[in-house]
């Protein structure tokens, strides 16, 4: 998915920037981020904040910014999970970037949700560009009654904002019993990712995400971007002034870079698919099935460069109701055990499955804190003071006094 930070973005045309110069305009009120020096010397060291504190001081943020208490709950939650499981780049960070959105009129509040089509177990909802981590959860309730009801749901949402890390809809879908399979688009950005062969951007990352439940314990969880790297890394690498590594970048000429600058600083360069043409004919079924096939569009229609606007097409299976109500769970358990008995390659200590490693990600930053860049930090203190929270007040609801 993508991301910016707030001031700096990624963008073709729009009230962020002169069309010509692509100088941000500063907005009064809504935090602004200083050019960044990318491959630093010296990385600046991080912030480490527990779990609990640092959704405890997002939720704060949203709420000051007009949410109610229960959608500033669930922003925060989804936000603070994303970082707790290792994906930075679909975490706090991206906070500052949506309260800018809001202030801007491209994040919507409140309940935003309608229906566009309601055949039963079939339905298209349209997001009213509402909060994703609100609009998604309440969006995957309602295709998990479906499913339950019929067996198999699927459900069409568009013209969402920011739907953040698809695992977390699947690990929801999961947590009721279900099986999910999601393919999401973006129209609401320039492209990221190059098809495979080509030298210039011409879709999204794209992900895919699907998992399955097991009886009395985790789910398999498997999320990724259909870009080698998500967009947001790359992000992550620029703001902590670090290179990415060889092969998942293109420079604006279409040449290999390890420069994650290209991603942010006009002309732009491209992300380059994972796994060569079986990324990019991923990437482009979810532009079909997210995009074209519950009417919201296309990469190529979308003109309006100044808003994170996913589609989402997801199907909720009820595993019970496929002929091995009996024996799928034995079937999971016995497949799971065949993998993990796989002698470990050189350099791993054992195999993991989809999802494992984020539950262990999880574990040591509930431990350790919940590692944030100083820009990250700096941006998310700036924005907390914008919305009159004291910079002392939010360090003392991060634990940080």
């Amino acid at each position: 998915m993508n991301d910016a930070p707030p001031g700096t973005e990624r963008h073709s045309r729009g009230i962020y920037s002169d069309d010509n110069a692509r100088v941000p305009v500063r907005i009064p009120g809504i935090p602004h981020t200083t050019s960044i020096d990318t491959m630093a010397d010296t990385p600046r060291p991080d912030t480490h904040v527990l779990p609990p504190a640092l959704e405890r001081l997002t939720a704060a943020i949203f709420e000051r910014a007009g949410w109610d208490s229960r959608d500033a709950a669930l922003a925060a939650n989804h936000l603070v999970l994303a970082n707790a499981s290792g994906h930075d780049s679909h975490g706090v960070g991206m906070t500052p970037r949506y309260i800018r959105a809001a202030r801007l009129g491209r994040l919507k509040q409140g309940r935003t949700i309608t229906t566009v089509m309601d055949a039963g177990a079939v339905l298209t909802l349209d997001g009213g560009m509402g909060l994703g981590q609100v609009v998604g959860f309440d969006a995957m309730n309602i295709g998990i009654a479906r499913a339950r009801e019929s067996g198999a749901a699927i459900l069409a949402l568009r013209n969402t904002h920011h739907l953040g890390r698809i695992g977390h809809w699947g690990e929801q879908v999961a947590a009721a019993g279900l099986v999910a399979i999601h393919f999401v688009n973006v129209i609401g950005r320039p492209p990221l990712v190059a098809p495979w062969g080509g030298r210039q951007a011409r879709f999204s990352t794209n992900p895919i995400c699907i998992a399955f439940p097991r009886r009395d314990t985790n789910p398999i969880v498997l999320d990724f971007a259909t870009s080698r790297i998500a967009h947001g890394k790359t992000r992550v690498a620029w703001k902590r002034g670090v290179p990415v590594a060889e092969g998942n970048l293109l420079d604006r000429e279409g040449e290999p870079t390890q420069d994650p600058s290209v991603m942010w600083v006009d002309p732009f360069g491209a992300l380059l698919p994972f796994g060569e043409h079986k990324g990019f004919g991923l990437g482009m079924m979810c532009e079909l099935l997210a995009g074209a096939l519950g009417g919201a569009g296309t990469l190529p229609g979308k003109t309006d460069w100044d808003v994170i606007d996913n589609n989402m097409l997801s199907i909720l299976l009820d595993p019970s109701r496929l002929g091995g109500a009996d024996s799928y769970g034995a079937e999971t358990e016995r497949l799971i055990e065949w993998v993990y008995a796989t002698p470990a390659a050189e350099g791993f200590d054992r195999v993991r499955i989809p999802g494992e490693p984020e539950r262990e990600t999880r574990e040591k930053r509930g431990r350790e804190g919940i590692p944030i860049d100083a820009t990250s930090w700096g941006e998310i203190i700036e924005c907390a003071e914008s919305l009159g929270l004291s910079r002392d007040v939010a360090y003392a609801m991060a634990g940080l006094e």
